[in-house]
């Protein structure tokens, strides 16, 4: 048995979780290198190789298995710094992407601007053509005309060329010739095709999605060949899988032609770990997760054992419609940056000081205050235990820089200040939970609230508190559950295909046929080598589903389908129709069974089961936690009337069974554990800490 590596890059830090040669699971953490992230990656990978007492390169060469969760997609959209695009269309629809079906953030203000433009409209140029609404060619392509238009963007410097013809994905034809003929003409040119990466219906959709993917293709295939590269220079032998957003893993080559669908690579890790560990584990299928790093809080919600997926997903004013965890992000980090608005009003993020320069605590020359300044000085954090004591805070630094940008603008006292930027962080988060639960029709109560990253057990239990939670799970390597639940994750590959069909009115050979289709494509994007080189557990598991909507409506449900071997009765598809009345009266509080139900898409979803690490169990030890108290100091707790003197147990002593009353404070390595009045904390015996919230 080789070793097994999770990377999870973060805003700010970037976490390795591994498991050795006897199957025991391991944390590193480094600085995120944001410049270049694999810089931080084999900095990681050569802590773990001093600690195992080997050189990185005997290291890699024990490796069976490394999956890497990476966030250059997501930033590249962010900072819109991606690669010069350009679009080919059809002629007339040369304006989709900016005409947005009409659609507009807010409504009312006349001055709010369209979104950065990823393809200008001098770099998106049509072609004569056409399809019908059958798949049939009713205007042949013109490829002098194609050729005219590729030479015409290679000429501009466009590096990337995303190509969506209308009714494309019926017959790709025209967009496989037009492929034939960039590659041809301009063969340093990324191409990103709408039949490949959103085959379905509704043009804005399929259009944004694509050139989303074509921004972003370039800069994170750059990234993965050179960090790929990197690793089989030093020793990897072994196939070198990413997290996609969907919450499986697939290889690198893959992820890097398809970078739309990584954008929630890294938070997509801790969903994953959560459904795995906790749900199962701990016997928790409802849970609420949140991941607060520092840069941002990543809120997502489990019902029945399985994550949340959507195809509604927004990326800085863009449309993605590719299947994703249904994750929700605010700007609310330990490095969120506190600010006094225009009108006096104190603000928290969305912007972030990240790893570099940081909070001023860090010490880096950092000007600003940001979270974590306002819990150093607030007594949540240790300033010479910080990271195990790898790190020190400079409390004199955050002292000043809440004074000067928030305290003296606001007319408050210091400490007071740092109190409103806590109860802000905290309120932001609260209704971050709240939209991925109560607007979607779900009641907080009834979940477990399970709290990771390297904030997020600071946090929690306020959270917990505002929306009734009764409990909450704190993974003990809570700053690295991302990259543990790589370890959790299998093969994952999505497909989908549009068929417009009613209940009352369908043609089951055709669905068949599509459903028969999209496994076989499912199956050739994971050739059968790439699977003998990862070692796969050649188990594959197959679930289907289908959209549907009542007539008038624009927006579909997702409901399951069955079929047996692949095959769909008229008694499955029934099945679903009634899934999908009782889907709509839980989501819009009404439904119709009497009404004919139209059908959008098919969906198929092929999992690969991996090979997964033990998970160990320990023994009780008892309640008593006296042997693992460290200290105790001034801690600032709302509910005691300010600051008391507080228990401070070290982390490293607690073993299972211990019991904690709050208020305490548990300080494990990499993440603080804030156990507020009246709740209390166990460890239990899958090593993680949980808290009751009394009411």
């Amino acid at each position: 048995m080789g070793y097994k590596i999770g990377i999870d890059v973060g805003g700010t830090f970037t976490d390795l979780v591994y498991t050795d040669l006897t199957a025991s699971i391991g944390v590193v953490k480094t600085l995120t290198t944001p410049e270049n992230q694999a810089l931080g990656v084999m900095a990681g990978i050569k802590k773990i190789a001093v600690r195992e007492g080997m050189t990185p390169a005997e290291l890699l060469a024990q490796t069976e298995l490394l999956i890497h969760g990476t966030t250059v997609a997501t930033n590249t959209m962010l900072e819109f710094d991606g690669a010069l695009t350009g679009l080919i269309t059809t002629d007339g629809f040369r304006d989709d992407i900016e005409i947005r079906r009409g659609y507009k953030e807010r409504i009312f203000n006349p001055r709010h601007e369209a979104p950065v433009p990823i393809a200008r409209r001098r770099h998106r140029l049509t072609v004569a053509e056409r399809v019908d609404r059958e798949g049939k060619v009713l205007i042949a392509l013109n490829e002098d005309e194609a050729v005219e238009r590729v030479r015409k963007l290679k000429n501009a410097g466009v590096e990337s060329i995303g190509v969506c013809l209308f009714f494309g994905f019926l017959n790709p034809a025209h967009e496989k010739k037009i492929a034939e003929i960039i590659r041809r003409e301009h063969p340093a040119a990324f191409v990103s095709l709408s039949h490949e990466v959103l085959p379905q219906i509704r043009e804005f959709e399929r259009v944004s999605t694509t050139l989303v993917n074509a921004y972003t293709g370039p800069k994170l295939k750059h990234y993965l060949e050179r960090l790929e590269t990197e690793l089989k220079r030093n020793g990897l032998e072994s196939e070198f899988f990413v997290m996609l957003s969907n919450g499986g893993i697939m290889n690198a080559a893959y992820a890097g032609n398809f970078a739309v669908y990584s954008l929630l690579s890294g938070p997509a890790g801790g969903v994953v770990a959560c459904a795995q560990l906790i749900g199962t584990l701990c016997n928790e299928p409802n849970l609420i997760t949140v991941d607060m790093g520092g840069t941002s809080y990543d809120v997502s919600l489990i019902r029945g054992g399985k994550p949340a997926v959507t195809t509604e997903y927004w990326v800085s004013r863009y449309r993605v419609a590719a299947p994703m965890l249904d994750i929700h992000t605010i700007g609310a980090g330990g490095g969120s940056i506190a600010w006094v608005d225009a009108g006096g009003a104190l603000q928290v993020g969305p912007r972030s000081a990240g790893a570099l320069p940081g909070p001023a605590c860090y010490g880096r020359g950092g000007a600003e205050p940001a979270v974590t300044d306002a819990n150093l000085l607030l007594g949540y954090l240790d300033p010479d235990n910080f990271l195990g004591g790898e790190m020190k805070l400079d409390r004199n630094a955050a002292e000043r820089a809440i004074e000067e940008k928030v305290a003296r603008p606001l007319g408050l006292d210091v400490l007071h200040a740092a109190h409103g930027i806590f109860r802000i962080v905290n309120n932001n988060m609260t209704n971050g939970i709240r939209v991925v639960s109560v607007r979607k029709g779900y009641d907080p109560r009834d979940f477990t609230l399970v709290a990771f990253g390297g904030n997020g057990a600071l946090h929690a239990g306020v959270q917990a508190k505002e929306l009734g939670i009764g409990k909450v799970i704190v993974p003990r390597i809570a700053t690295a559950f991302s990259a543990r639940g790589l370890l959790a994750s299998n093969i994952v590959v999505n497909k989908m295909r549009t068929y417009i069909g009613r209940s009352d009115a369908h043609e089951l050979p055709q669905i068949n046929a599509l459903i028969h289709s999209m496994k076989e494509g499912a199956e050739q994007d994971l050739p059968a080598a790439v699977r003998k080189r990862a070692g796969l557990v050649e188990t594959v598991k197959w679930n289907y589903q289908i959209d549907m909507h009542y007539k008038g409506e624009t927006h579909e449900i997702t409901v399951p389908l069955g079929a047996e071997d692949g095959a769909v009765t008229d008694q499955t598809l029934g099945a679903a129709v009634e899934s999908f009345h009782a889907a709509h009266e839980m989501l819009h509080t009404f439904s119709n069974p009497g009404d004919p139900v139209f059908f959008m898409n098919l969906r198929v979803e092929m999992i690969i089961e991996t090979e997964k690490p033990p998970v160990q169990r320990l023994a009780f030890q008892g309640e008593d936690p006296s042997a693992a108290l460290r200290s105790t100091r001034n801690v600032f707790f709302n509910e005691q009337g300010g600051f008391i003197q507080t228990p401070i147990y070290d982390g490293a002593r607690v073993r299972c069974g211990n019991v904690f009353v709050g208020p305490c404070i548990i300080e494990e390595p990499a993440t603080t554990i804030v156990v507020y009045p009246k709740q209390r904390a166990r460890l239990t015996e899958y090593d993680s800490y949980e808290m009751v919230i009394a009411g």
